[in-house]
């Protein structure tokens, strides 16, 4: 569930000058400091800190949203987004776009079209690399580009007109994509109205007896049960499932799924790291549940096919907001589990990151990367020593620019006790 203002934008100039005040901005309130160029040409001297790959209101955009970042074997960052040509609401016209950097985002190269929509909506990237074969997998959702979210939650929209799940691939380090396949039919039940994959990163996991299978985390929403007043557009109808895939991205079917629909928790979109162990840690946006805060968690122990617990609230992380949110496991020393979101409860600003030194059991505060508007975000391990986030931001609101922030791991480790 995606909810923005919607909002036109002025002349091209116009829109680099924000670009401009908000790399200003984080320059002014991050702990050390940001390079300022965007787009191609970030002022880092050699060490750069922010660049913009994506500023609303160029390229035939109004606005570009929702960001999924993925490094490739080559060591590339894959940096995509929704371009919405007509301004921030989540319906209408909106393309799938990337742009690539091979500085580990500090410069990124011409922006691409991935998924074109022609008018429909294509959107929820959650791109992943398949450790065997090293192609990036993308896994997307779109609809009409005349529905919305409303007349879906609603079960006014028909199949083929709703909700539908495509895939696609890129063998040569991010440059190309096949088209979109719709694999609607494999990952879906019968009953289910809403869906929307990610956003953000997949995983490929990495250890024990389901090493090499990808799991995408996503959301959908049920239709209310029989002779219910109900219209579909309560929260309590959410729920969070997995897509697994265990031959590279290939074939695909469902893998957890959470269909409690009791109003505690309204899991919505959801972000998963793996850790060492194996455990699958699974994080979800609460969308207006009666429990405590706005994020809740739980665990999978065999690959994301089931959950271990139903999702529970999280008591580590009240201070965030009705957003989606990223977490990523980084091997250290120190090992953390990472997770970043916007850190107002009542508000979408000044993005954070926090950490955790046992798997998501609790989570400390360890940065605020700006006291700026900002909403959503994905993260990804840039090399040994840095990690990145890729996240909305902005001078006047949270949905001007989408800036990436290299962050050294120096910067997160927990303070000494």
């Amino acid at each position: 569930m995606r909810r923005g203002r919607r909002a036109g934008w002025g002349r091209r100039g116009c829109a680099a000058a924000v670009a401009g005040l908000v790399l200003a901005a984080v320059a002014a309130d991050g702990p050390r400091g940001a390079g300022r160029g965007h787009g191609g040409s970030p002022a880092h001297g050699g060490d750069c800190r922010s660049s913009v790959p994506y500023v609303s209101g160029t390229g035939g955009y109004a606005a570009y949203r929702i960001p999924a970042v993925v490094r490739t074997p080559a060591g590339t960052l894959l940096a995509f987004a929704e371009g919405r040509v007509h301004g921030t609401g989540d319906a209408g016209a909106v393309d799938i776009v990337l742009r690539r950097s091979a500085d580990g985002g500090c410069t990124w190269g011409p922006r691409r079209v991935v998924a074109a929509g022609g008018g429909d909506t294509r959107g929820n990237p959650a791109p992943v690399v398949d450790p065997r074969s090293g192609d990036v997998v993308l896994v997307s959702a779109g609809n009409d580009g005349a529905v919305t979210e409303g007349m879906v939650l609603r079960g006014r929209a028909s199949a083929a007109r709703g909700r539908r799940v495509y895939v696609q691939r890129s063998t040569d380090d991010g440059r190309s994509f096949s088209a979109p396949r719709d694999i609607t039919s494999s990952v879906t039940k019968d009953g289910w109205r809403w869906y929307a994959t990610g956003p953000g990163h997949a995983l490929a996991l990495a250890h024990g007896r389901y090493a090499g299978r990808l799991v995408v985390p996503a959301d959908h929403s049920a239709a209310p049960p029989p002779g219910s007043p109900d219209s579909g557009r309560e929260p309590r109808y959410y729920g969070a499932h997995a897509l697994l895939s265990d031959d590279g991205g290939h074939s695909w079917r469902l893998g957890y799924t959470d269909e409690a629909y009791e109003g505690t928790v309204n899991a919505n979109e959801s972000t998963a790291a793996e850790l060492p162990d194996g455990t699958l840690y699974v994080s979800t946006r609460d969308q207006h549940g009666t429990g405590p805060g706005h994020r809740a968690d739980s665990r999978s122990r065999d690959g994301g096919a089931t959950l271990e617990r139903p999702f529970a609230p999280h008591p580590g992380l009240g201070e965030v907001p009705v957003v989606q949110g990223s977490v990523l496991y980084v091997a250290g020393p120190p090992d953390l589990l990472v997770f970043s979101a916007p850190s107002v409860p009542t508000a979408r600003t000044a993005p954070a990151l926090w950490t955790s030194p046992d798997g998501g059991r609790t989570m400390v505060r360890a940065l605020t990367l700006s006291r700026r508007p900002a909403a959503y975000s994905d993260l990804v391990r840039v090399d040994g020593r840095t990690i990145g986030v890729l996240y909305e931001t902005g001078a006047r609101g949270p949905y001007e620019t989408v800036v990436f922030r290299r962050v050294p791991l120096t910067a997160l480790t927990p303070p000494a006790r």
